[in-house]
C-alpha cells in the first residue's frame, strides 16, 4: 500500500461540513433553494434527490412522450437513462475536438421535425456556445411550427460562462448534479433553475405531489456516509481508501446502484424528496462557492504553464469564463498512462470512458458513427485539481 496517494479528485470539505452534519435542519431545502438560485442569479431553484431525477421530472411536466431529445453522443449515460425513462428517445450528436462540447454544424444538421429538446451538456467547465444554439433552436422553432425546449447541463459547468454570459441564464431550465465528484456538493441531490417562476411552479408542485419523504434512516446513512468521506480523503487515510477501492469489491458494493453506466434505470430512492441534512450541506458549500472555483481556474493555468509531459500529449484549452471540473489530456494510451503516474502517488481519472451510443443498451439509438467521441473517450484522462496536489504533481 503506497504511503500517499493523491485522489483523483477530493471534495472541498472542511469542519463547517462535519458541523452542519450535527445541527438542526429544519426548512434547510427551501433555504438551499433560495440561496442556489441568488448565488447563481436567477429566479428559482428547484432541489430533487439527483441531477437525473431533475431531468426526468422536467420531462414529465412539460409533458413529452415518444418525443426526440437531442443530447451530446460524450456526457453521461445518466443524461441519457433519464431521457428514455421518460418515455422519449435520445437522438446523438458527436462533440468537437476543441472544447468536448457538442459540434453545432452537427446538432444544425440532426434537428427535425420530431425534435422537442435539446439538452446542452457544458462538458469538464467548459461553456457552449449558447448564442448559436438560440440561433438554431429559433430556427428549427420557425421551420417546424413548435417549441423547441433548451436543457442546459450543467452539472460539470457551475458558473460557466460564455463571452462573458452565464449559460444557466440561457435557454427555458439548467440541471446541477450535487454528488461528491462535483465542484460543489449536497452528499446526493440535484437542482434544477429556470428563470421562469410560472414553470418553477409547476414542477415544485409535481414534485411535491410525486415524491415522498425520505425514511428517518436515510438522514443518518447520509451523516454517516459524509463523515466517512471527509476521513476517507484525507492524506493520512486516502492511501487505505484506495487499496480497498482497488483491491476489494466493498465500495464497488456501496456505489453501483448510483454509478449505473451501460445499465438504463434509477438508482433505487430516485424519487425520494432532498433531504435537509443534503441541503444544509449544500448551504455551506454554496458559501465556498467563489473559492472552489478560483481555484480550480488558477490549478488549470498552473497545469498548462508547468506540466511537463510526453509530447503526443495534448493539454486541454483554457479558455476565459470556464469552471474546470476536470483538467482532461488526451493521451496514447490511457491506461499506461494511469498506472505510470499511479506508481508516483497520483491517481488519474478517466471520466468519461464511453461514448453512450456504444454502450450496448443505446445501440438502437445509434444511427451513424460518432468517431469524436470515441476517440475522446478513449485517449482521455483527468488530473486531479485540488489545491495541494498541483504543486506536488508538477514536481513529480
Amino acid at each position: 500500500m503506497k504511503t500517499s496517494m493523491i485522489p483523483r479528485f477530493k471534495p472541498a470539505l472542511d469542519w463547517r461540513e462535519l458541523i452542519a452534519l450535527f445541527r438542526p435542519h429544519f426548512g434547510a431545502v427551501g433555504r438551499f433553494e433560495a440561496n442556489f438560485a441568488d448565488n447563481f442569479d436567477c429566479k428559482e431553484a428547484v432541489a430533487f434527490s439527483y441531477g437525473r431525477t431533475a431531468l426526468w421530472a422536467f420531462l414529465q411536466v412539460i409533458g413529452l412522450k415518444e418525443s426526440e431529445i437531442i443530447m451530446p453522443a460524450y456526457t453521461c449515460s445518466v443524461v441519457a437513462h433519464s431521457i428514455v425513462l421518460s418515455g422519449n428517445h435520445p437522438r446523438f450528436v458527436d462533440i468537437s475536438a476543441t472544447d468536448f462540447n457538442m459540434d453545432l454544424d452537427l446538432l444544425e444538421k440532426t434537428i427535425t421535425s420530431k425534435t422537442r429538446a435539446i439538452v446542452v451538456t457544458h462538458l469538464f467547465g467548459y461553456a457552449a456556445d449558447i448564442d448559436r444554439i438560440e440561433s438554431i433552436k429559433r430556427s428549427a422553432e420557425e421551420q417546424y411550427g413548435h417549441k423547441v425546449w433548451i436543457i442546459q447541463d450543467c452539472a460539470h459547468s457551475f458558473g460557466a460562462k460564455w463571452l462573458g454570459k452565464d449559460v444557466i441564464k440561457s435557454g427555458d431550465v439548467a440541471l446541477f448534479g450535487l454528488n461528491i465528484s462535483k465542484m460543489m456538493t449536497s452528499i446526493f441531490g440535484g437542482m434544477l433553475t429556470t428563470n421562469d417562476a410560472e414553470l418553477a411552479e409547476k414542477i415544485r408542485d409535481w414534485r411535491d405531489r410525486h415524491f415522498r419523504k425520505p425514511h428517518w434512516r436515510k438522514a443518518l446513512y447520509r451523516r454517516a456516509y459524509l463523515f466517512l468521506v471527509y476521513f476517507a480523503f484525507s492524506r493520512v487515510f486516502y492511501p487505505i481508501t484506495y487499496w480497498v477501492q482497488f483491491k476489494t469489491s466493498w465500495l464497488a458494493q456501496l456505489t453501483d446502484a448510483y454509478h449505473l453506466d451501460g445499465k438504463i434505470e434509477f438508482p433505487p430512492d430516485f424519487l425520494d424528496k432532498m433531504l435537509d441534512v443534503e441541503a444544509a450541506i449544500g448551504l455551506v458549500q454554496l458559501k465556498k462557492y467563489s473559492e472552489i472555483v478560483s481555484l480550480r481556474q488558477a490549478n488549470a493555468l498552473k497545469y498548462n504553464e508547468k506540466l511537463v509531459l510526453d509530447v503526443e500529449h495534448k493539454k486541454p484549452p483554457i479558455i476565459e469564463g470556464s469552471t474546470y471540473s476536470h483538467y482532461v489530456v488526451l493521451v496514447a494510451d490511457k491506461h499506461k498512462e494511469m498506472a505510470k503516474w499511479s506508481t508516483i502517488g497520483c491517481q488519474l481519472g478517466e471520466l468519461i470512458q464511453y461514448s453512450v451510443p456504444e454502450l450496448k443498451e443505446y445501440e438502437k439509438y445509434k444511427d451513424k458513427e460518432f468517431p469524436v467521441s470515441k476517440a475522446i473517450a478513449s485517449k482521455s484522462v483527468n488530473f486531479p485539481l485540488t489545491v495541494a496536489s498541483v504543486d506536488r504533481i508538477i514536481d513529480a
